[in-house]
């Protein structure tokens, strides 16, 4: 990288070391970020920064394919170790993640408003078109698994209501879902990722795209397939079925699809921008991720091999597929028609305001809108995972590192520490990052738009310095 990123936005008083956080943060980042920081509701942090035009690094695209890789690179991986032990310690995908291997200026703060100095607009790595694109507070970028976190919103929106059970059988809603073993699976074993559906298909090689794309024939698949294990007596991270799986419940309560209930339920009510299914007329606002290739279909079956799964064991064609298919979904969302399909999964695009201010309406009232009661909040984040192993034989290598689950939402845990103990949220491949903190009223959106969190080498190195400085200005307790 060359140049030091531009850092816009303003802070509240308190709130000014964040700012110096987050231009640290992003001091060796070649792309833009947003962050967005409201504390009971109020918004306390809001920064964007514009990193240099310079081409990315060979080492930055390096470890932007090993997060790719699996898909996982959202919630599943653990410290670097040997792969197989880092696959199982982490859970969620890691089994192919882990062996692949994937200053502020401008601003002047003044009682409670900021005076912007500088232009907040620069062109970055990856923007397209014939020129540079603006990047701004407004831009609005890809999330990929900070996705699942507005998906498990609309089913606790649902519950809450009274119109949808989570202990109840899937089937109940959705009758064909029955077949194949699967009459027990419940809503919570979906929402925990629990029910034995990683991927589309046994088919090593994943579906196809243009099938990734059909989500009616996606759903269909899913109803007839055989789960990898039991539902319910272990969880692996579902990296896009889980979108479709627990949207189909959505769709199937309310009549409407997730995206369309999300838009109605959720995003209209508060006036967020965010969607499952970008709009053309909001296609002028998105800025494209950057990311290295993914690794060869043969370079994930032999990570896969290294866990001591035969190639044609279920979970090993399951990863395969997985990977294959979480890449593909990856490549299309660079393009026009991915963006405008619903993909619940991983291809919501938003920023890191409207993120943000979401997380604060699930813990709070914003602007006279509390989406859920304590009630609701307290339930969705209570571990559901914890006691489980991951699927044979990954559990061998279960460790401290692994994935955590509530009901749609990551708990923290060393590699992901979130906002510390009682928080719940959800990270996206590459970096992006949304989370709540109700016993301090924080929430808080992030986004990214180079891909370059290693999830195997622990927390994203953008996150430490701000979220250290978001802890402290909201007075939690070091260590808690």
């Amino acid at each position: 990288m060359t140049g030091r990123p531009r850092v816009d936005g303003s802070v509240r008083p308190g709130w000014e070391a964040v700012r110096d956080a987050f231009a640290q943060g992003q001091a060796h980042d070649d792309g833009h970020a947003q962050l967005a920081v409201r504390h009971h509701g109020r918004v306390v942090v809001d920064l964007w920064s514009t990193g240099p035009a310079a081409a990315r690094s060979a080492a930055a695209r390096s470890v932007a394919a090993r997060s790719v890789a699996a898909g996982a690179g959202d919630a599943s991986s653990a410290a670097s170790r040997p792969a197989a032990a880092a696959a199982g310690a982490a859970g969620a995908g890691a089994a192919v993640t882990a062996a692949t291997g994937p200053a502020a200026t401008g601003l002047a703060t003044t009682g409670t408003e900021a005076r912007r100095t500088g232009p907040s607009d620069a062109g970055g790595p990856g923007t397209g078109g014939p020129g540079p694109r603006p990047y701004g507070p407004d831009s609005v970028g890809v999330l990929m698994s900070v996705s699942k976190a507005l998906v498990a919103v609309c089913a606790h929106l649902l519950a809450e209501r009274g119109a949808l059970d989570l202990d109840a059988p899937v089937a109940r809603y959705w009758p064909e879902f029955a077949a194949a073993g699967k009459a027990d699976t419940t809503v919570t074993d979906l929402l925990a990722h629990r029910a034995g559906l990683p991927a589309f298909t046994a088919d090593p090689g994943g579906a196809p795209l243009p099938a990734l794309l059909d989500g009616g024939a996606r759903v269909r698949a899913l109803a007839e397939m055989q789960p990898v294990w039991q539902p319910g007596s272990a969880f692996l991270y579902h990296a896009l079925t889980y979108g479709h799986l627990v949207g189909e419940v959505v769709r199937r309560v309310s009549g409407r699809s997730v995206g369309r209930f999300f838009a109605d339920q959720v995003a209209g009510p508060l006036g967020l921008d965010l969607w499952i299914g970008l709009p053309q007329r909001e296609e002028h606002r998105f800025v494209p991720q950057s990311a290295g290739p993914p690794p060869t279909a043969g370079r994930v079956a032999a990570a896969v091999q290294e866990l001591g799964l035969a190639p044609d064991h279920p979970l090993a064609t399951a990863l395969r597929a997985s990977a294959a298919e979480l890449a593909r979904v990856t490549r299309a969302l660079d393009r026009r028609e991915g963006r405008a399909t619903e993909i619940p999964g991983a291809g919501a695009i938003g920023n890191a305001r409207s993120l943000a201010r979401l997380h604060a309406a699930l813990i709070g009232p914003v602007d006279g809108v509390r989406l859920l009661s304590s009630r609701t909040v307290d339930r969705a984040r209570a571990p559901r995972t914890d006691h489980l192993p991951q699927p044979a034989p990954l559990h061998r290598f279960d460790g401290p590192d692994r994935s955590r689950f509530g009901l749609g939402f990551e708990l923290p845990r060393p590699g992901e520490p979130l906002l510390g103990e009682g928080s719940f949220g959800h990270a996206g491949a590459g970096g992006r990052l949304g989370m709540a903190h109700p016993e301090s009223g924080l929430a808080v959106g992030y986004v990214c738009t180079a891909m370059s969190w290693d999830p195997s080498a622990g927390p994203d190195p953008r996150w430490v310095p701000w979220t250290a400085a978001v802890r402290e200005a909201a007075g939690i307790p070091a260590g808690t």
